[in-house]
């Protein structure tokens, strides 16, 4: 019997050192958890269950068990690569056999415009429409935009500023000359967009009228707003404190025409709402803390950001930026039942129950990295270590076969 129990102990110990070897192998495989051997005992069934002296038969390799703890995160220059800092895994498909998940957040994008992994699954989340709105529920390969994104033509500008309360009225007013500084008291100027994403460039002429009372002017690409020189589109008057403005009427509407813009284009007539309740009137120079106008001009692409939500944010060249969809996560009741299918992937099983999925962050999810890799989880130092004490045992089987070898000799021998 010691010969088998020797042998159940080699057969043990080299499995042992497979897993030793596997997992040093894999010591620099983003996404690797280190497995380890777990053993357990063997003994022959006894007759009436009993037998106070029964010795075992060996030693059985019980489970090959996976450790999901985290790894260590490492930053890289590339955007596409993702960590995940928690618990959760990346779900992957080829579109045909069920879903695998994965920790490995090497990503790319494809011809097609899908984010895939080195295998060429897909990493699967959830779409967004033209607005950029998230469009929760079943999750499908994650795809990025590959059109730009469509101009739209101003409709608000918004401005805060200060009126000097020290300057002095124009003696012109109402009547305004835009080519002569004389005629008002201070400007300004705002880009804004027509339909067709073309700028129009704005230019704000403030006259003063009288003690707290204000003109404003407007001119389109050069084009007097209203039509009227003599007549501005709007006036302000100051409470004497010059921080509360009335602005009649409020709010102006700037009714612009077609005009031709600095590059030679004929624009598109539009509307806009012009917003001056953030004006005031102190005994401070003139300026301008904050212009704001909601249009933008047509855009293409230029690159993409992941946040640690998950959400995938398109960025163009126009300076906008864009939801184009969000990464979905899973999680298991028991991770260690996962199977392993290579390629750093697994596939879930009647142990490791069904997925658990969620948005990352939410719950017990795990929040993304962008631009960073989780390491393996691989102690090379404590598997080198693991290797020796196997080693040992290894050779410590091997003997007790010898020693039992020997003594069978010995007896073979008695005459």
């Amino acid at each position: 019997m010691a010969l088998q129990q020797g042998l159940s102990g080699l057969n043990a110990t080299s499995k042992s050192l497979e897993i030793i070897g596997n997992n040093i192998a894999n010591a620099n495989t983003f996404g690797y958890k280190t497995s380890r051997a777990e053993f357990s005992d063997m003994y022959a069934a006894a007759l009436n269950g009993a037998g106070g002296n029964t010795v075992g038969i060996g030693v059985n390799l019980a489970a090959v068990a996976q450790q999901f703890t985290q790894g260590n995160i490492s930053v890289t220059a590339n955007s596409m690569d993702l960590a995940i800092n928690g618990p959760g895994f990346f779900q992957v498909t080829d579109g045909v056999n069920p879903t695998l998940y994965s920790r490995n957040g090497q990503f790319k994008i494809d011809r097609n415009g899908f984010v895939v992994n080195n295998e060429g699954l897909r990493l699967m989340g959830f779409p967004a429409d033209g607005t950029g709105t998230i469009q929760p529920g079943q999750a499908g390969p994650l795809k990025l935009p590959t059109a730009g994104i469509d101009p739209q033509v101003t409709s608000k500008v918004a401005i805060e500023l200060n009126l000097d309360s020290r300057s002095g009225p124009v003696a012109t007013a109402p009547a305004i000359d835009f080519a002569d500084p004389k005629t008002y008291n201070n400007a300004t100027s705002v880009t804004v967009y027509d339909a067709k994403g073309q700028d129009v460039a704005l230019t704000y002429y403030f006259q003063k009228s009288g003690n707290d009372g204000w003109n404003v002017f407007v001119t389109a690409n050069g084009q007097p707003v209203g039509g009227d020189p003599a007549t501005p589109v709007a006036t302000l008057a100051f409470d004497p404190t010059g921080s509360t403005v009335t602005v009649n009427p409020n709010p102006p509407t700037l009714a612009i025409g077609a005009t031709t813009n600095s590059a030679g284009a004929l624009t598109v007539p539009m509307n806009i709402a012009l917003d001056l309740r953030g004006a005031t009137q102190f005994g401070a120079p003139f300026g301008v803390t904050d212009m704001a106008q909601d249009g933008y001009a047509a855009g293409q692409l230029s690159g993409i950001t992941i946040e640690a939500n998950g959400i995938v944010m398109a960025r163009y060249s126009n300076g906008q930026t864009k939801p184009a969809g969000q990464i979905e996560l899973a999680t298991f009741r028991n991770p260690q039942g996962l199977q392993p299918q290579g390629g750093g992937v697994w596939a879930r099983s009647f142990s490791s129950g069904d997925p658990i999925v969620g948005v990352p962050g939410e719950g017990n999810m795990g929040v993304l990295q962008a631009g960073a890799l989780e390491e393996s989880n691989v102690d090379i130092t404590a598997e080198l270590v693991n290797m020796i004490t196997a080693q040992r045992m290894y050779q410590a089987n091997a003997q007790t076969i010898k020693t039992t070898d020997q003594a069978m000799q010995s007896l073979l021998n008695l005459r």
